[in-house]
């Protein structure tokens, strides 16, 4: 059995579910239109069941292991603290990858022969955009506090427009917060969509993405306060998971559905 690079031709697991349609009404629910965004949707992929539930362990876990580790040696004093310092994580995270994505993609391409080039640079625009969106929904609150069109001495009250304008504020936060939170889960397990691009990337792109975190964390001496063995495990243990699920998961590409990517790069 053997793959073209573009899918695989023979899929025992039927390539995954169709996505549904984003309609006018279904933009109201943040969840669905998540799953639009964030969630692989190139109808010949392959869905491997048992690579998605190792990829939603492997996020269940890693997740568990830092509230574990809150919890266990108070490294932040204070429910905020708590949120801050994940999200000042989840910041440095999506930096990283904001660089890495890229490069990363353009070598794949570049290195991919004809026509498979033609072909990843083409697919290239899903998963680009789950990137952007996200990017987009976090930094956004932020940038309208930043550009001054809310500050803590608007008055709401003011007129009619700006009671308006603070219920369609409230609504929009609302939606944008799941919205988030729902993206920011199906990227840990599907790497931004990457399946897209082929099926090969995630587990690679994964890989340097936490070793890139980790060497962050190194750096810049996080996990100070636990015990070195305690720091080691959390600095590595993400890292080294990540890389046998990944390598697994190659191999599981390789042997059950005969995609390798020697074989998407047409080498």
């Amino acid at each position: 059995m053997s793959s073209n690079g573009g899918g695989a031709p023979w899929n025992p697991y039927g390539g995954g579910q169709p996505a549904r349609r984003l309609t006018f009404g279904r933009l109201f629910n943040p969840i669905a239109v998540g799953r639009a965004v964030f969630t692989p949707s190139r109808p010949d992929r392959v869905h491997d069941p048992a690579v998605k539930k190792a990829q939603i362990l492997r996020t269940v876990l890693g997740m568990g292991a830092i509230v574990w580790m809150l919890v266990s040696y108070g490294l932040a004093s204070d429910a905020d603290a708590v949120v801050d310092d994940r999200f000042a994580q989840i910041r440095t995270t999506l930096i990283v990858l904001a660089v890495t994505f890229p490069v990363a993609v353009a070598v794949f391409i570049a290195a991919a022969r004809p026509p498979n080039r033609g072909l990843f640079l083409r697919r290239v625009a899903k998963p680009a955009g789950a990137l952007l969106a996200l990017f987009v929904a976090l930094a956004a609150p932020r940038l309208i506090t930043g550009l001054g069109l809310v500050t803590e001495e608007t008055d709401w009250t003011a007129s009619p427009e700006r009671v308006v304008l603070l219920f369609a504020l409230g609504a929009w936060l609302l939606w944008l917060a799941p919205f988030v939170l729902y993206g920011i889960a199906q990227s840990l397990v599907h790497v931004f969509r990457t399946a897209d691009l082929h099926e090969t990337v995630p587990p690679l792109l994964a890989t340097l993405l936490v070793w890139e975190v980790a060497l962050f964390d190194i750096f810049q001496g996080a996990y100070g306060s636990v015990p070195f063995a305690v720091r080691l495990v959390l600095t590595l243990g993400g890292p080294l998971s990540v890389t046998a699920l990944a390598l697994w998961e190659l191999r599981r590409l390789r042997t059950r559905h005969g995609i390798t990517l020697r074989g998407a790069l047409l080498r």
